[in-house]
């Protein structure tokens, strides 16, 4: 799940060895290293974030928080495509993945083609910060602390009302989650833009999220949840 525009994040702000990306001093990079730096090198070097591919726990979360709401399902730098082939089995459609690396674009696509849903779901390869969010209601992103604060500016700007963004490993920032599932690396956050309000503010509803029940699945009362990691 993530874009290599930025990817993934296991570690805050974790990096490849300055050598692996062109440094006058050579490290020895590792393999999954040379995979990646094709998409890194259209990326601003504070945006740089290695891919780490999500869990199958750390989907199955995403999907209790998205499954069965209506419109176009988005993963924001989608990796090898995991979420969007899950999304898309699970009824949210279209589902659509954004992932800079081409590798990984390629990787994501022979994995659809595999479970017979090539023609079904989509993978572009394209930058997540020059996509358009303004016609998504359901977003999953899987990206560094660092990168955050850019991306709800970007959510806050460009997404409807009604939509939700659900966040994985770490929290928005300065957003009001209004349900929390999952521990440690595996925790996903799910955030709704009010009807007539602006991305971000609490959610005053308080009703009840019906998440997927699991042994580490807890709905939260919207407005009353911490956002502590």
């Amino acid at each position: 799940m993530g874009v290599l525009a930025p990817g993934r994040c296991l570690i805050p702000g974790s990096r490849f060895p300055t050598g692996s990306l062109g440094s006058s001093r050579p490290t020895r990079a590792p393999g999954w290293a040379l995979l990646l730096q094709p998409g890194f090198r259209r990326v601003p070097l504070r945006l740089q974030v290695p891919y780490v591919g999500a869990s199958a726990r750390q989907v199955e979360h995403v999907l209790s928080l998205l499954r069965g709401r209506p419109g176009k399902t988005v993963d924001l730098g989608s990796g090898d495509g995991r979420i969007v082939l899950a999304a898309h089995r699970c009824g949210l459609r279209p589902a659509v993945g954004y992932e800079l690396n081409p590798w990984l674009v390629a990787l994501a696509r022979l994995h659809a083609w595999r479970a017979g849903c090539a023609g079904s779901v989509c993978y572009r390869r394209k930058d997540l910060w020059k996509v358009s969010l303004r016609d998504c209601h359901n977003v999953s992103v899987f990206l560094a602390p660092s990168v955050l604060p850019l991306l709800e500016d970007k959510l806050r700007t460009e997404l409807p009302a009604g939509a939700r963004v659900v966040s994985g490993r770490f929290p928005l920032p300065t957003w009001q989650p209004v349900a929390v599932v999952g521990e440690g690396l595996d925790r996903v956050w799910a955030y709704d833009v009010p009807e007539g309000g602006q991305a971000g503010e609490a959610f005053s509803s308080r009703i009840p999220i019906q998440a997927a029940p699991g042994p580490s699945s807890a709905p939260i009362l919207g407005g009353l949840v911490s956002q502590a990691s």
